[in-house]
Parts: structure tokens; sequence; C-alpha cells
């Protein structure tokens, strides 16, 4: 059970990766945490466990960020019984790499959709919200795929790069009314995401010569959704390693 006193989160994507060290890193400071998952309710059970393991609380909440109709019908009951949404992370997010002239319609497609027209689906609501309040912050995950040429990532790159496009497009718009809008580009980081990359010939181009882990994705994103950054918005941050 929320307390009217607690500060609400609702991550994307949440069941898993970077989405569940969000999760907990804003569950540790004090966030009731909602924890999208699209299919795997076990993997987002996992997560709340783990929250309320440490003496947070939150929910899981299973909706396809694809579906427009179904994304706004969720979040309308959220935004209903909990009263808002304080901070919003944009996570969910899929690969289906290919080089572009071999790529399938559907790996297009089904990427795009995920990243883009997902963010498009969640944030629109969300922030509605957060501009009636007054408050809010809202952080999507992107990708340095977005900032250099990946081979065989266009979709991806593609729809990573729309995301902080319209990052900086509506934290213009959002700005005064006290709602601060940023964005981060993780690069190699030790998730099921990087099952099928080749891992070693990546971190010969990371100076710091090592993959990164979710948890310090997760610092980055708290730091922005706190006080501590009142006066950041329209950023993006590389969390790299060095690699650009």
């Amino acid at each position: 059970m929320k307390s009217d006193s607690l500060q609400v989160a609702l991550i994307t994507g949440g069941s898993r990766g970077i989405g569940r060290a969000v999760a907990i890193e804003l569950g540790n400071a004090g966030f009731y945490c909602v924890i999208n998952y699209k299919s795997n309710k076990q993997a987002a059970e996992e997560t709340l466990s783990t929250i309320t393991g440490n003496g947070a609380d939150g929910e899981i909440s299973a909706f396809d960020v694809t579906d427009r109709i179904a994304t706004k019908s969720v979040i309308a009951e959220l935004l209903d019984r909990l009263g808002y949404i304080d901070v919003l992370i944009n996570n969910a997010g899929i690969v289906a790499d290919s080089l572009f002239i071999m790529m399938k319609d559907e790996q297009w497609d089904s990427v795009i959709d995920t990243s883009l027209n997902g963010f498009y689906n969640v944030t629109k609501p969300v922030l509605k919200n957060m501009i009636k309040r007054k408050k809010g912050s809202i952080v999507t995950v992107s990708s340095v795929s977005a900032l250099i040429g990946n081979r065989g990532q266009a979709n991806y790159s593609a729809a990573k790069a729309a995301q902080i496009a319209a990052t900086r497009s509506l934290a213009t718009e959002s700005a005064r009314f006290n709602v601060r809008i940023n964005a981060v580009a993780p690069g190699l980081i030790d998730t099921e995401m990087i099952d099928s990359a080749p891992v070693e010939y990546i971190k010969q181009m990371i100076p710091m010569n090592r993959i990164g882990r979710p948890e310090e994705v997760a610092r980055v994103i708290l730091f922005l959704c706190s006080d501590d950054a009142s006066y950041i918005t329209g950023q993006t941050i590389g969390i790299n390693g060095g690699m650009i």
C-alpha cells in the first residue's frame, strides 16, 4: 500500500537488466516503484521482491508499451489510484540486429515500435499529469548506438537517436512547468541484450576496457531524478567507459 507521502516512479521494462537495477536503486531511495513488464511476470515479481526485501514498496504492472490503447488505459488507472507519478523511466526496448539491406520489415518495425512509439505511448499521458501538477522528472534510457554507428543496428540506432531528439524538444516545452526531461546513453552494459554481441571485440574500443554494470547506469538515473539535478534538463549523459 502506497503512503500518500511517497514519491511514485514508473519504470518501463523494469523486470530485468537496467530496468531492474533502476527500480531497485529508486526503491532504496524511498520511491514507490511501479515495475512495468510485458510478459515475464516472474522476473517482475523477483524485482519487486528485492525492493520489498530492502524495506521499500511497489507493485508490478503488465502492459505492452507498443499497445497505445492498453498503455493509456493502464496509466490512467495508475494515476487514478495512486494520484500521481513523480518519475518516469522510459527503459523498455528490444534489439533485432541485421545488416540494413537484409533487415526484415518486422525487425525494423518492432524495434521502432518499442523504443520510439513506446516512448510516445507512455510519456504523453504521464507528462500531462506532471505538467498539471507542475512537478516531475522523466529519464529515457537511450544508447551509445544513438551517437555512433554500429554495424547491423540501423533500426536500433534510429530509434535511440530519435529518443534523444524528442528528449531535447520535450525538455524545452516542459521546463517552465518544473518538469525535467533527460536521457542517458549507456554503452556496453552487462545485461541480456549483449548476449549475442562480440563483447571481447567491443571491449577493445572502451578506454576502461571493461563492461559496465547496470547499477552504474541506475545511479546516474537516480541522480537525474533527484533534487541534486534540479537545474539539468534536455541533456543526454553518456555512461560508456569513455567510448565517446
